[in-house]
């Protein structure tokens, strides 16, 4: 069947209603999918949303493809799908819409002068795509019935250290207003800080937060009063996203941040969510031992890139051994100076 690829309005209401309609109907519908997720982004980072759709002759949607131009002084012009998300690769009801949009994706990055062009999941747009399964896994489980299974869920040694995490002085809270936003990012700000990257915009969250509404929210964890952790977490589909989160340097010693993931668990299930996406981390980091710890088994999570001919491909992981000084570097900033500088950084990495 002849199928057409056009840019879809994302200014346009009714478009987008029908868009998000058809991703929450797809089973490998993500967050990162919905034209919310592309407006999010380039409101919040001033990167340029495109938004692909293939449609049969009768105008169903056959297939679409969230993409977002990445522009960096540091690390180069590329194309993504789906800007500053963990998923968003092609989504198609049939297999005979994907090489179509694969090929409309590769036209547009040419147009705009990226010579890379990064699919993060989705299946495989064609043979002459690069596939990377080796770099980053997923954890997804279900949720168990109340916070008693819940711990029963939780490896023996990592359930020792969680119920020490609840019996402290801790004290946990639920928020999207100005002051839990405030409170988020001064959090988040510091932990990123103290792992050597630079922070997101304000403005990035923000603008999400806005664009998920009741879907997203803020937790946070505080001591003696202190917000000493906090995650920001989408809602959809029965499934919870805790997507940025992070502690304070007091958090490790508090055992906050496990705190604040059982936390985020049974509210999760007060929402009527059945599965926990704990996010992507890359293999072999500490972050993904902590997610194994919790009892998540780690799954691979397939990439594909395509780079015009003669271009390097684009590095922004911070295990590349050619960051180690700056990483180095930035650990030593003050806060308010990463603060300042980091969003300008970040917004390029997509």
């Amino acid at each position: 069947m002849t199928l057409a690829v056009r840019s879809a309005d994302l200014h346009d209401a009714a478009e987008r209603r029908r868009l998000a309609a058809w991703v929450d109907a797809h089973p490998e519908g993500t967050p990162f999918h919905l034209p919310e997720w592309s407006m999010a982004v380039a409101k919040g980072c001033r990167q340029q949303s495109h938004y692909l759709v293939a449609e049969r002759g009768d105008g169903a949607i056959a297939g679409l493809l969230p993409l977002t131009a990445i522009a960096s002084p540091l690390f180069g012009r590329a194309l993504v799908s789906t800007g500053f998300g963990v998923g968003g690769g092609i989504l198609a009801a049939q297999e005979g819409a994907v090489a179509p949009l694969a090929a409309a994706a590769w036209r547009l990055a040419e147009r705009l002068r990226c010579p890379s062009l990064d699919l993060r999941g989705g299946p495989c747009p064609g043979a002459d795509w690069q596939r990377d399964d080796a770099t980053y896994v997923g954890f997804v489980r279900r949720l168990a019935t109340g916070d008693e299974a819940e711990l029963l869920a939780v490896p023996r040694k990592q359930r020792a250290e969680l119920r020490k995490a609840l019996a402290a002085d801790l004290a946990v809270e639920v928020g999207a207003d100005r002051a839990a936003r405030r409170v988020h990012y001064a959090v988040y700000a510091e932990s990123v800080r103290n792992l050597g990257t630079p922070v997101f915009p304000a403005a990035l969250f923000g603008a999400v937060l806005e664009a998920f509404g009741r879907e997203a929210d803020i937790l946070t964890v505080r001591h003696q009063g202190r917000a000493v952790a906090s995650v920001l977490s989408l809602y959809w589909r029965g499934t919870v996203y805790p997507y940025w989160g992070g502690g304070t340097e007091a958090a490790r010693g508090l055992r906050a941040n496990d705190r604040m993931y059982f936390a985020l668990m049974a509210h999760a299930r007060l929402r009527g969510c059945a599965r926990f996406d704990f996010g992507r981390s890359k293999v072999g980091t500490g972050a993904a031992a902590f997610k194994k710890n919790w009892g998540f088994t780690p799954l691979p999570l397939t990439y594909f890139s395509r780079h015009a001919e003669g271009a390097e491909p684009r590095s922004i992981n911070p295990l590349d051994p050619k960051y180690r000084l700056q990483i180095a570097a930035w650990k030593r900033l003050p806060v308010w100076a990463a603060n300042r500088i980091g969003p300008w950084i970040a917004r390029g990495l997509g």
